[in-house]
């Protein structure tokens, strides 16, 4: 299968009717060798072949036609990469990408693939027009009996690849996925490439009783954003399974109404119900107590802000105590609007 996609395995892999409602959203992203696949896969499962087939450096089938026809009964197929091996020639960075394939069948039976694709980087500084991007070189799949948790390649070919971490390689796809714009990382003083703060936490579920034993899942806190005086985190969390999921936080919506023209004096503070948020400013977790806590000023001063404080309890994190302050009156004075943190 090396120097070519073989279409009519991955035709095979990719069918699913149940998946045949959903289209991911679009997804175009060269800037690493797990993004460039993570493309070809996005315009494959949305039909887009012109635009899968502009990302090989040689053409992947005889015709865009033929390439085509290959899929014509793709719909879905999950996608995992691990690190990969970078190396240097002449000019070139070649990314040797470990990837992982899990797909469902037409009669819902699942088949795992697994392999390497060869992906080559032109220095851009060195190249003049047609500008040629990052583009795959090759690729070479094959059959496996291993769980999709555990198929990623450990080496290719003959090349010893960096150790796998296929959690958090998910977690950094999930995270680019969902909070790549969202985040803005390339702006407020955010290194787009900051590597995400990581805790366990070991608990027994309710649910298993005295004799059962002990969950442990992985908790990563992304650094989202940063200004003058805030910054943000978003947090996903990897379970027993090893599926990653976007962490949400409960938090009150209040009903804030001021006497006057102005916002210094309040007039009244009412509970309107609850939501959640998703980008936690100013946080911090301690693995100690299991709490996890965030404090937003509403601006420099400080005068004006909100404060929670969220217990990991059963495979979650609820919410235990909420202050605001609404005021912009130059007094820090916040009023507890929730509290149950002296329950159990």
């Amino acid at each position: 299968m090396a120097g070519r996609v073989a279409t009519g395995l991955i035709a095979m892999l990719m069918a699913s009717p149940a998946f045949a409602q959903v289209v991911p959203e679009y997804r175009d992203d060269r800037s690493s060798a797990s993004a460039l696949v993570g493309s070809l896969y996005n315009a494959i499962a949305r039909k887009e072949f012109a635009r899968a087939w502009s990302y090989f450096a040689e053409p992947p089938a005889d015709s865009l036609e033929a390439y085509a026809a290959g899929y014509a009964d793709t719909t879905s197929v999950e996608i995992r990469t691990g690190a990969p091996l970078e190396e240097g020639a002449a000019g070139s960075l070649y990314y040797l990408l470990p990837v992982a394939i899990s797909a469902e069948r037409p009669d819902g039976s699942y088949a795992q693939f697994a392999g390497c694709y060869t992906v080559r980087l032109l220095q851009p500084a060195n190249q003049d027009t047609p500008f040629r991007p990052m583009a795959i070189e090759s690729a070479d799949l094959e059959a496996t009996d291993l769980p999709f948790e555990e198929a990623l390649p450990t080496q290719c070919g003959e090349q010893q690849l960096p150790a796998n971490d296929a959690v958090r390689a998910r977690a950094d796809e999930v995270f680019a996925a969902a909070y790549d714009q969202y985040c803005m990382r390339d702006a407020f003083m955010v290194d787009a490439a900051a590597e995400p703060d990581e805790f366990s936490i070991t608990f027994r579920p309710s649910w298993s009783g005295e004799d059962g034993s002990d969950d442990t899942f992985r908790l990563f806190r992304y650094l989202c954003s940063r200004g003058a005086y805030n910054e943000a985190h978003v947090y996903l969390m990897a379970g027993y399974d090893g599926e990653v999921e976007i962490v949400s936080f409960a938090v009150p919506d209040m009903d804030i109404r001021y006497a006057g023209d102005g916002d210094t004096e309040l007039e009244s503070l009412e509970l309107e119900g609850y939501g959640t948020r998703i980008r936690m400013t100013n946080s911090d977790y301690d693995p100690e107590t299991r709490e996890l806590s965030a404090s937003g000023r509403w601006r420099g001063l400080g005068d004006a802000s909100d404060t929670g404080l969220w217990v990991f309890r059963d495979g979650g994190f609820q919410l235990v105590r909420f202050e605001i302050d609404p005021t912009y009156d130059g007094e820090i004075n916040p009023q507890t609007v929730f509290d149950v943190s002296e329950t159990p």
